[in-house]
């Protein structure tokens, strides 16, 4: 393979990576201990 496939495979290979594990802490079972600040501070 040519040294720049590798190069963009990695990357977006690293981006999937990062988007996967933010969906992950957003929706998965440490977003239990995520605050809203917005219904902290309702009138």
């Amino acid at each position: 393979m040519e040294s720049a496939t590798v190069l963009s495979i990695s990357i977006a290979a690293l981006v999937i990576g990062i988007t996967a594990f933010s969906i992950y802490l957003s929706f998965g079972p440490p977003s239990v201990e995520l605050n809203d600040p917005f219904e902290d501070h309702e009138d």
